[in-house]
């Protein structure tokens, strides 16, 4: 596999994450931030078998993420990486990422707001703001704020 910058950098930002529930990436286009985050996530204990739901606001660029994650992992969308855009799913039972787009994120934070069984939530591609990304991230906020037991701080 070609290595990326964003390689580099993903030991610290399992150790963020391990210490909080939240960080902040940035890096420049191609860094690797999309395909290679998700899966170099997806197995720290922290995550404890739950879920990762990523944010793409373009239903091409979900459609296009889940394809390269899933070939990471030598696989077919639908398996361990799938995507749920309007009118197309590929999801299956054991599917542990979701790329979904905007408007997705919004239905499942409204018929879920606790989001059970998502153990991260991940907005690529945030710097492309709109009303809809905005929205997802506020009922996000809202829902772990009210919702989610959090030890790390005295907030939750």
């Amino acid at each position: 596999m070609t290595r990326l910058p964003i390689d580099d950098i993903l030991p610290c930002l399992r150790e963020a994450l391990a210490a909080r529930t939240e960080a902040v990436l940035e890096a420049p286009p191609g860094a690797g931030k999309t395909t290679r985050v998700p899966l170099a996530l997806l197995d720290e204990p922290w995550l404890d078998g739950q879920k990762i739901v990523m944010l793409e606001p373009r239903r091409l660029a979900a459609r296009s993420a889940a394809e390269q994650l899933a070939r990471g992992l030598n696989e077919t969308t639908g398996e361990t990486v799938g995507y749920r855009i309007r009118f197309d799913s590929h999801v299956g039972p054991r599917t542990r990422i979701e790329v979904v787009t905007e408007g997705i994120l919004t239905r499942m934070l409204q018929r879920d707001p606790a989001l059970e069984g998502v153990g991260l939530l991940i907005f690529d591609e945030f710097h492309e703001r709109s009303l809809d990304a905005d929205l997802g991230l506020a009922l996000a906020l809202q829902a772990r704020e009210l919702l989610r037991d959090c030890p790390l701080c005295a907030c939750c």
